[in-house]
């Protein structure tokens, strides 16, 4: 559980988690099965992920110890080390590719929610516009320049939408269901969120569509 992930329907990657405990391991998906790949340098949960099978990024998260700013890069074979995160973050989201990354939201060190965004260049994080809403257990999509964050919780649960132009954040169309630990995928015109936690503390099964608006 509590793992990160990136890639297509036919070419997928998983990453990290706990079992409980937390796990380095890389499995990478071809449409049909599961493959073991590189381990992580770094073994963590509630971390978040972006881009390719072959071009993967892992970033932020919880070593079981520590709230952690590290990032990782997938090759399609092993994991080198990136650019640290300038925020140590963990539940937090991602979105975009290797070379345009994007991280938002989640729970800092000290764990307070927060609001704060940063763009990874292929080497570095630089700080992006904050986010409308503190939330962490969120979901992403998208890319750089049209990400998309959705759902989440703090002292409620969320079922507000925003939207990334490449510098602000906006107001998207709400989810049908407010949840948080939503799984992510698509882009900002064509995202899909499912699965989660709703407001009654319930696992669902539920997937939502949006198409750019609602």
């Amino acid at each position: 559980e509590s793992l990160g992930g990136a890639g297509t329907q036919n070419a997928g990657l998983a990453f990290g988690g706990r079992t409980p405990s937390n796990v380095a391991c890389t499995e990478e998906y071809n449409g049909t099965a599961w493959s073991g790949g590189g381990a992580m340098a770094t073994a963590r949960a509630y971390l978040a992920g972006a881009g390719t099978q072959d071009a993967g990024l892992a970033f932020g998260g919880d070593d079981g110890s520590s709230t952690n700013t590290c990032t990782e890069e997938y090759n399609g074979t092993a994991w080198s080390t990136g650019g640290a995160m300038q925020v140590a973050k963990f539940q937090l989201a991602g979105a975009g590719t290797q070379n345009a990354g994007l991280a938002f939201g989640g729970k800092n060190s000290s764990g307070t929610v927060v609001t704060c965004t940063e763009e990874y260049s292929g080497t570095s994080w630089s700080t992006g516009g904050a986010m409308q809403v503190a939330r962490h257990y969120l979901s992403g999509a998208g890319t750089q320049n049209a990400g998309l964050a959705i759902g989440g919780r703090n002292n409620s649960v969320f079922a507000c939408t925003e939207e990334y132009n490449g510098s602000a954040w906006s107001t998207g169309g709400a989810l049908a269901v407010a949840r948080y630990s939503p799984s992510g995928a698509g882009t900002q015109d064509a995202a899909l969120a499912f699965g989660g936690v709703n407001s009654g503390f319930s696992d669902i099964t539920c997937t939502e569509e949006y198409n750019g608006t609602a």
